[in-house]
């Protein structure tokens, strides 16, 4: 059973500043696409992940490019205002935050990574630039952030312009099976939790290998299934399919699958572990999801009193027509996620931390 700390966790400075640029409430949904067009938008995401005409994750596949746009269109805002700008979990150490443990997570790559001033760099599938930005500041490193939506590089744009990062971080929007960049372009690569979203893992990792330079490095975090996950049981399947739902993923690949299509991207696997098992067994890497405490600062919005609360709040901004028709669907679907998430978590089913390191051959 979890203890409770007793310690209370007093923001950082760099904390303070990420929510005052946070969306409010009253803001989710009113900035990333007309009001009349929310409502639509959801049943279409909710659409491919209706199994029952027999579609799955085949239709899903063929058109995640829609999905994903869909879902963080609609999700983005969501995300910033329940977890800050880095949209990803960590490995965590017993009395450390939330936000802390991110930043280390993204530390942890660019010291695997070799990663110095002069060293240029991408970062596949970026968000809003949240790690980019972390990675830049620590590293010196130049960072091309790669993402397919529009409304999400607006807003890292913007967020980068006020960290004064500009000179460092910039955002490419494309898709990370097909880039825009020459061959032989950068001296490193890395994915945080986003080649997930890849319908095909093997060509993600080939057009990454592609515009690596000979002899470069790629480290990533990825979503897997675990070695006790079992297809035969309804549980979790269950748990697989509201992980699906609740995070735009068309399938999810295991860890065996996973390595099998790095190496036959063409890739030299160097190092493979579950990031998952680094955490202290008292805050393991769903604990923000699960956690009921009111007390910790940068985790409340992400617990689950916290999602709670946002989502009366959704609902009765709806009712009043404040926030757009479908904005209570868009906060349903990511709470089943996040309660997908934990049970996937604490099943041992299931990661969103498996690291692997692989280097282009020379």
């Amino acid at each position: 059973m979890l203890r409770r700390h007793k310690q209370r966790h007093k923001p950082s400075q760099d904390e303070r500043e990420e929510l005052m640029s946070t969306p409010s409430v009253t803001d989710m949904l009113q900035s990333s696409m007309r009001r009349d067009e929310v409502q639509q938008r959801v049943e279409q995401y909710l659409r491919l992940h209706d199994d029952r005409d027999g579609g799955g994750a085949d239709r899903r596949k063929a058109d995640y490019a829609t999905m994903i746009n869909d879902y963080y269109d609609l999700a983005t805002d969501f995300y910033e205002f329940g977890w800050g700008q880095s949209f990803h979990f960590a490995p965590r150490s017993r009395g450390e935050s939330l936000a802390a443990s991110l930043v280390r997570h993204e530390h942890f790559l660019a010291l695997r990574l070799g990663l110095r001033p002069g060293m240029r760099v991408v970062d596949l599938g970026c968000g809003v630039g949240g790690p980019m930005r972390n990675i830049a500041r620590f590293s010196g490193a130049t960072i091309v952030g790669v993402n397919n939506n529009a409304y999400q590089i607006r807003r890292g744009t913007r967020q980068t312009e006020e960290a004064r990062l500009s000179h460092l971080c910039s955002f490419v929007q494309s898709d990370f099976l097909h880039l825009p960049m020459p061959d032989e372009t950068f001296d490193a690569a890395y994915a945080i939790e986003a080649i997930c979203h890849a319908p095909d893992k093997r060509q993600a990792f080939a057009e990454i290998l592609r515009v690596l330079k000979r002899g470069a490095l790629f480290a990533c975090y990825d979503w897997c299934l675990t070695a006790r996950y079992d297809p035969a049981n309804p549980a979790h399947r269950e748990i697989k399919k509201g992980i699906e739902e609740g995070n735009a993923l068309p399938d999810i690949a295991t860890i065996d699958e996973t390595l099998a299509a790095v190496r036959e991207a063409g890739f030299e696997l160097l190092a493979a572990e579950d990031r998952a098992d680094a955490s202290d067994p008292e805050t393991p890497w769903y604990l923000p999801l699960a956690d009921t405490r009111w007390y910790t600062f940068s985790g409340f919005r992400a617990s689950r009193p916290g999602r709670w609360l946002t989502h009366q709040m959704v609902r009765l901004l709806e009712a009043v027509r404040i926030a757009p028709r479908g904005a209570t669907a868009v906060s349903s679907f990511l709470e089943r996620g996040a309660r997908a998430l934990v049970a996937g978590g604490k099943a041992g089913v299931f990661t969103p931390l498996f690291y692997f390191e692989a280097r282009r051959p020379a």
